[in-house]
């Protein structure tokens, strides 16, 4: 009982540390201690009724301890024990999900009823299989419990914790075996060294979990790298790095956000620059309300991997962060990290996020404050050249007169927007068509070296007549159309959502974007995508969104548009979506649901679960122990004494019967071994006996050939003892450790 009682109490020491760090600060009050007594306390006890009725007794006082439930809510019919355990653990186990870890047991307390639940279920499992004399189960059973915590959680000293789970591994071994082999002994500590390190890995946090792509046992730091190739408006062509660097890391909601930097907010007349403007207070509160309700506001946490930049990162509109003196506000949402961002530099940002309906969005109408509209504003085509607002009278003749001269190639680009859009008074029914068109309908296609046409310039010749461009090409265009129809507009520019796994986004160069926000009055700055193939946003109000509904949209704007292309009555009735002279797999995947040809959504990958680690634990435990059964058995016949071979083969013979529970004495002679497999198993060995007799105790002469007869007639032995045996038992047999002296 003494052995049981340090054993499975230096097993819940390591245990309830592990699991208590997800806490911050650690709770106190010793119910993690007083719950690893209740744990151990029933394995003290005999018989093994006793031992039972204690079990069943500890449960209710842990779940007392832990949930703060009396055990006399049992009575009179349960309902209100259960439920509430039931329903405390759910919503604790839940919050794991929601919440970053670590967390304030004080705010979370059903998170702590978890991590208490945990300490006493592990500690009860591993106690039973130290009580039990079960040496292997318990060491597994102690690994899950005390490895399980590093997989959900990294950091810290984990090569003391790695140190810890390895001696009260090798003590469990050690205490719960008789004899333990020193080969034995050394295989068991390299299978818990690999499967620490496995543990204590990062790379196997949350999803992350047995994800082959991420196991990084030794990550070095990635080179910082820029990615203004692609926010800089140039259309001759990207390349990205064939590496992927990661350059943020971001925790924040499950829902996709694009990440933005800067805009581009300046049209030189060929292409767009980043200009950004200093804003009053009076201009700051006009162009960008008040969230209008708490939902609106997002909270990021950003972390910076490997990014070279100077702009705080964050999602949609960045309000504010807690940069202080680290950073200025520039204007129109774009704050500058003096001296530039640095490797793992963290910060928070809060971010306006609205996401107002299509039916919202529709009934706004094209009237827009001063700031917007005056020269050097959002509504400016080329240097000196500010369009008109949407709906002003005698708009057509007036933007006939601006687009003349040098800028007489973009009449073309004018005239496009209007037959795509249609006559309409509403800025969102103009701009959700030019995004579907861009993005699906109007046969563009997507490609980082794009051709160009001589004597137009890029955009013009990107939309009248290559249809091929990537981010910079989409984005420019659209946001230039919708200028030229009088809807304020610009190029944003920042990373598409990115990876979602372990709570936070993974983000890398490869991410890097440009998209087009969209000024509503009572919102602000909205985004919208006309990239086919690089991302979707979430807002239902964007054909890009999976929740956009297409028929509906189309019903909603077929009475605010004449003569549009994609809505209206211009609209045609089959809406083709990609021309096929210019297959493009990555967009034609990305349709919107309900708009061109049907398209199969991707299925889900599936997410490796504990199940699956556990799965490939037990596998490779299996053939550590039948690898080091084979290797043990074959270096015994590494030698020409015919006697060590009849030796040799005897042990073998010997370790056969322990793995299947038949006892066997060890000075037995081959006589009595061949006697004990008749005896027990019932079959015939006296062949093998004789030969193994005459190799040990022959003739010099003829032992060589008797050992030889030996191991003949010991493979034939033991191929008819595995016929006489049931599947179940060869298989526990070949898994057994007895042998090994484990058992």
């Amino acid at each position: 009982m003494l052995k049981t009682a340090l054993l499975s109490g230096a097993a819940a020491l390591v245990i309830a540390v592990d699991w208590l760090r997800f806490e911050e600060p650690r709770s106190g009050g010793g119910r993690p201690f007083v719950l690893a007594v209740l744990a151990v306390a029933p394995m003290l006890l005999r018989p093994l009724w006793l031992r039972l009725v204690a079990i069943a007794v500890s449960a209710l006082v842990a779940a007392w301890v832990a949930f703060s439930l009396s055990p006399f809510a049992l009575w009179p019919g349960g309902e209100g024990f259960f439920g509430p355990i039931g329903s405390r653990f759910s919503h604790g186990f839940l919050d794991f999900y929601d919440f970053r870890l670590p967390f304030d047991p004080a705010e979370h307390p059903p998170m702590h009823a978890v991590i208490l639940t945990a300490i006493f279920g592990f500690t009860l499992a591993v106690a039973l299989a130290v009580a039990a004399r079960r040496a292997l189960l318990a060491v597994v059973l102690f690994f899950v419990a005390a490895g399980w915590p590093a997989t959900l959680l990294s950091g810290g000293n984990e090569l003391g914790r790695g140190l810890a789970i390895l001696a009260v591994a090798l003590a469990l071994l050690a205490g719960m075996t008789e004899r333990p082999s020193r080969l034995a002994l050394i295989a068991a500590g390299a299978v818990l060294g690999g499967a620490l390190a496995l543990s204590s890995s990062p790379a196997v946090a949350k999803s992350a979990f047995l994800d082959w792509q991420q196991w990084d046992f030794y990550t070095h730091p990635q080179k910082s790298v820029s990615v203004r190739y692609i926010w800089d408006a140039r259309y001759d062509g990207v390349r990205f790095p064939k590496k992927k660097t990661t350059v943020l890391t971001i925790r924040a909601p499950h829902t996709p956000y694009y990440w933005r930097a800067t805009v581009l907010d300046r049209f030189d007349g060929t292409r767009w620059l980043e200009d950004v403007r200093p804003e009053s207070i009076h201009q700051k509160l006009r162009l960008n309300p008040a969230p209008r309700k708490l939902a609106d506001l997002l909270r990021q946490e950003v972390t910076v991997a490997a990014l070279e930049d100077n702009h705080v990162i964050g999602a949609s509109m960045p309000i504010t962060n807690d940069l202080a003196g680290q950073a200025a506000y520039e204007g129109q949402g774009v704050f500058r990290v003096i001296g530039g961002l640095h490797r793992g530099q963290h910060y928070s940002v809060y971010s306006y996020a609205p996401r107002p309906t299509p039916q919202e969005l529709a009934r706004i109408p094209a009237i827009y404050p001063r700031a917007l509209t005056r020269p050097h504003s959002e509504l400016d085509v080329a240097p000196g050249v500010t369009a008109p607002p949407l709906g002003v009278p005698g708009r057509g003749v007036r933007m006939a007169s601006k687009l003349t001269g040098r800028l007489l190639p973009y009449a073309q680009l004018y005239e496009r927007a209007q037959q795509v859009a249609g006559e309409t008074s509403s800025p969102y029914a103009a701009v959700v068509a030019l995004e579907t068109w861009f993005r699906s309908t109007g046969g563009f296609t997507y490609s980082q070296q794009p051709g160009a046409t001589p004597g137009l310039p890029p955009l013009v010749g990107f939309v009248i007549d290559t249809k091929t461009g990537y981010c910079q090409h989409f984005a420019g265009s659209m946001a230039l159309m919708l200028r030229l129809l009088g809807i304020p507009a610009r190029v944003a520019a920042g990373f598409v959502p990115g990876r979602y796994h372990d709570d936070f986004w993974e983000v890398t160069d490869h991410d890097a974007h440009t998209w087009v926000e969209v000024w509503f009055r009572g919102y602000g700055w909205l985004p919208f995508d006309p990239t086919p193939g690089r991302g979707r946003l979430s807002g239902t109000y964007s054909s890009t969104s999976l929740g956009f509904n297409a028929a509906g949209a189309a019903k909603l704007l077929a009475g605010l548009v004449k003569g549009g292309e994609v809505f209206g009555s211009g609209a045609p009735t089959g809406i083709i979506a990609h021309d096929t002279r210019r297959r493009n797999p990555r967009s034609a995947g990305d349709l919107p649901i309900g708009i061109g040809s049907p398209v199969t959504p991707e299925p889900k990958k599936a997410t490796p679960s504990l199940l699956f680690f556990m799965f490939l634990l037990a596998a490779g435990v299996a053939a550590v122990i039948v690898l080091l059964k084979l290797g043990r058995r074959q270096v015994r016949y590494l030698t020409r004494d015919p006697r060590r071979v009849a030796v040799a083969c005897a042990r073998e013979l010997a370790e056969f019967l322990q793995d299947q529970r038949v006892p066997a004495a060890e000075a037995a002679t081959f006589r009595e071994l061949g006697g004990t497999v008749a005896e027990r198993l019932g079959v015939d060995a006296s062949s093998f006996a004789e030969a193994a007799t005459a190799a040990r105790y022959g003739p010099p002469g003829g032992a060589r050939q008797a050992a030889g007869s030996a191991r003949k007639e010991l493979r034939d032995l033991k191929r008819r003892l595995r016929k006489s045996l049931a599947k179940s038992d060869r298989a526990r047999g070949l898994l057994s450790v007895r042998s090994l002296g484990l058992g």
